[in-house]
């Protein structure tokens, strides 16, 4: 099995699962692993480079090909080429797999913003992005359903994931949670149809083990089977880190602080605490058609509260190896 991204956070936990499970598991990325237990799994790769890719898979043979190298951030806002990871990068990928005589499934990630929050597309061909991080997974999606590969394929959009060897902006929210420094939008109640990264791993495999039929030319939205209301989660995880009350403030209120966040973005601030397109994250529910998955997976292995103590417990293992 190839994991390409096997450095990133979904992909680290892939590489980790197959590995473990006896899988002979090669990770293709430009970085190295974020898990220093892996970094003899590690093939330094950059999938925009043709030939090297082409060849990678030649060389190692994989019957399974997870395509989870991708740019993923959402800071490009004029250069679709600046998310040239997620089209030429997929080009080369489909090339790579053509030309390999082993591969027999591939399943590639794309982005639940190929459509806006809270939208629930019609077909798998309904597409509205509302950024150039979205738009390049479109092409990402087309670009795979137009390849006519003889092997098959899967297309899979996970929402938003969070859990161990996760970064920004789930590391920031239990951060700011464990400092007592997040406050909760006052307000209609928001609903939030996450994945906890072991339950996403879990559908992976699960696709992996299905007969091709089942799956081939699918496309599969990954999260939790039943949304979380938004102020709940948020509770458990201040519980689970033994944080302080977690206080509301009214949305004017939080509305200015999103605002005060995007000039200080413009003025080279990278992350502040809060912009108006994290503000109307929060506010706004997020669920998807999650029956497909169902239907393939079956039963999740985590509950809502596994997954948070997990976290919290990698949280807290992780600051001891920092």
């Amino acid at each position: 099995m190839v994991v390409t991204g096997g450095s990133g956070f979904i992909g680290t936990n892939l590489v980790e699962h197959f590995h473990r499970n006896g899988w002979d598991v090669r990770n293709f990325d430009i970085a190295p692993p974020r898990n220093a237990e892996h970094h003899h799994l590690w093939t330094p790769m950059d999938i925009l480079h043709r030939p090297r890719l082409v060849a990678g898979i030649r060389d190692f043979a994989p019957s399974i090909v997870l395509h989870f190298a991708a740019r993923t951030d959402l800071r490009e806002r004029r250069n679709l080429g600046g998310y040239a990871s997620n089209i030429d990068g997929v080009c080369n990928l489909i090339d790579a797999v053509r030309l390999s005589s082993t591969v027999e499934l591939v399943v590639v990630a794309s982005s639940q913003l190929v459509c806006p929050l809270g939208y629930i597309p019609h077909d798998d061909y309904d597409y509205r992005p509302t950024t150039l991080y979205g738009q390049s997974k479109v092409l990402t999606e087309r670009l795979v359903r137009l390849a006519d590969l003889d092997a098959a394929w899967t297309i899979v959009r996970p929402t938003s994931v969070w859990g161990p060897w996760f970064d920004a902006p789930f590391r920031d929210l239990f951060r700011r949670i464990a400092r007592g420094s997040y406050f909760h939008p006052g307000g209609p109640v928001v609903w939030k149809q996450w994945g906890f990264v072991g339950n996403t791993v879990f559908q992976i495999r699960r696709i992996v083990d299905a007969a091709r039929a089942k799956v081939d030319r699918k496309t599969l939205y990954l999260a939790e089977y039943e949304p979380v209301e938004l102020y709940a989660f948020v509770d458990m995880v201040r519980h689970a880190l033994g944080g302080k009350p977690i206080r509301k403030l009214p949305g004017r209120v939080l509305r200015a602080a999103a605002l005060a966040g995007d000039v200080a973005r413009k003025l080279g601030w990278q992350n502040p605490p809060l912009s108006t397109f994290r503000y109307r994250n929060m506010v706004q529910n997020e669920t998807q058609d999650t029956g497909p998955i169902r239907d393939i997976a079956g039963p999740l292995p985590f509950s809502l509260e596994d997954g948070i103590e997990l976290t919290v417990e990698w949280l807290s293992a992780d600051s001891t190896r920092r």
